[in-house]
């Protein structure tokens, strides 16, 4: 039986990247790893951070003996890809803010990136504003709270518009009669709430999310699978070792089966 793909992020947010990588790749077998012992990252320390997500995976690799791993999580990938690079012999997939193809696509010039504080902060981050949207206007936008709201919409079905659009706000820009057109969803979280995006915007905009990329990029380096697979193969693993109702509800309603507590 082949190797399977995990798919690591610290919430449920990751679910949409799953979601296109199996699009993509509907032979291959995944393991979705949510870190919901340690979410939201935003509250953490790099330092601690980075120690954390290494020693995650010192546990996840022999267990899984992944192919491959996605990190569908802007602040793990823009923060710690290199040292989990260096650590493990698999190849990773990082998830970083879509500023390339958004620069690519403006017409305005006026781009923001919405993300977490972590993010936001990060030179990884500045380093790709810098090498390809050098011609663009690019606004940085942090949020400590869209990642819990967008958890909030989707566990418990009831989120509050005006937080979402205070949120938001700072996304659009006018500016000599230019308006922000595109706004990259730095969180893949954020894709769950997108209709409220789309319903409290100001004016109509692109909101680039980069799940695509990532799926296309994971393929690439994926072994060639060519089975038949059992049905509910596929697990889920949270590292808090329990899940609610409404977790449980929402891990099956992706195909997956919830993994048994460890220990």
């Amino acid at each position: 039986m082949s190797a399977p793909i995990l798919v690591f992020d610290s919430g449920i947010g990751g679910l949409t990247v799953l979601r296109e990588l199996r699009t993509h790749m509907p032979d291959r077998r995944f393991v979705y790893v949510a870190d919901d012992a340690g979410f939201p990252y935003g509250d953490w320390q790099e330092d601690e951070l980075r120690e954390r997500i290494v020693s995650l995976f010192r546990d996840l690799v022999p267990r899984y003996a992944p192919q491959l791993a996605v990190i569908a999580c802007n602040t793990a990938s823009t923060l710690v890809l290199e040292d989990l690079r260096a650590a493990f012999d698999i190849p990773f997939v990082g998830t970083v803010p879509a500023i390339k193809p958004a620069a690519e696509r403006t017409r305005s010039g006026l781009i923001s990136v919405l993300a977490t504080p972590g993010t936001v902060r990060r030179d990884y981050t500045r380093d790709l504003i810098g090498r390809f949207a050098g011609n663009c206007t690019v606004r940085l936008v942090g949020s400590s709270e869209l990642a819990r709201l967008a958890e909030q919409s989707i566990l418990d079905g009831d989120v509050s518009s005006d937080a979402i659009a205070a949120e938001i706000a700072p996304c659009f820009v006018e500016e000599r009669g230019r308006r922000t057109d595109i706004v990259v969803l730095a969180c893949t979280h954020y894709p769950f709430i997108a209709n409220h995006f789309r319903q409290l915007a100001p004016w109509p905009v692109d909101w680039l999310d980069p799940a695509e990329a990532i799926a296309r990029r994971a393929r690439s380096l994926s072994e060639t699978a060519g089975e038949d697979l059992p049905e509910g193969f596929d697990e889920a693993y949270m590292t808090s070792g329990q899940a609610s109702y409404a977790m449980r509800r929402l891990i099956r309603g992706f195909g997956l089966g919830l993994a048994p507590r460890q220990g």
